[in-house]
């Protein structure tokens, strides 16, 4: 795995052995970034289920401002910590090492303007942290998230949140939903 473009471009980042983490192919990583291009320059990235750090250090690479990583597994923090050395950001990131869930109370920021969830697929960790993160004050209309998942996973359950899917991009094997903040709707 390594960084795509920016200033750390061709960097080659460490991973955890095993199965526990499913590192976004870089074609994949690309592909999101194309999509995503215009609002990394200056913004706040939040990675959950960080796994190797990999999303958030291409979001530093490409201009992010700063970067939380939220990951519980001890090996993964590792890894993201010796990746943020290896990229020298370690200035720019943020590592809460704790339940996915609970670090959304340690974001402390006025705004976030990103957020990309990889929880494990099947499992029902996108629905807590979404209706979670609908609930967070710095989860504004202008906040983007990205949640990668299989290509079976029902999110139907979003009608009963404040938030909506705007956009998806399918893969292979999995795909990409892009969620915002419902627009308000219009009384007459």
């Amino acid at each position: 795995m390594r960084v795509i473009a920016g200033s750390a471009r061709r960097l080659l980042l460490v991973t955890p052995e095993g199965l526990e983490t499913r590192p976004t192919q870089d074609k994949i990583k690309e592909t999101l970034f194309n999509i995503l291009q215009m609002q990394v320059p200056g913004s706040v990235f939040l990675d959950i289920c960080a796994g190797s750090g990999g999303i958030g250090i291409e979001a530093v690479s490409r201009g992010a401002r700063r970067a939380y990583f939220v990951e519980n597994s001890r090996a993964a923090v590792s890894c993201i910590q010796q990746n943020l050395h290896r990229t020298g950001f370690e200035d720019k990131a943020v590592i809460l090492r704790q339940d996915a869930v609970a670090a959304l109370r340690y974001v402390h920021e006025k705004e976030v303007d990103l957020v990309y969830l990889d929880p494990p697929y099947r499992s029902d960790l996108a629905r807590r942290l979404l209706t979670a993160l609908d609930a967070q004050t710095y989860i504004t209309p202008d906040t983007r998230i990205v949640v990668e998942t299989d290509l079976q996973s029902d999110f139907s359950f979003l009608e009963e949140t404040g938030l909506e899917i705007y956009r998806e991009k399918d893969y292979r094997s999995n795909r990409h939903l892009f969620i915002r903040r419902k627009e308000p709707s219009e009384t007459s």
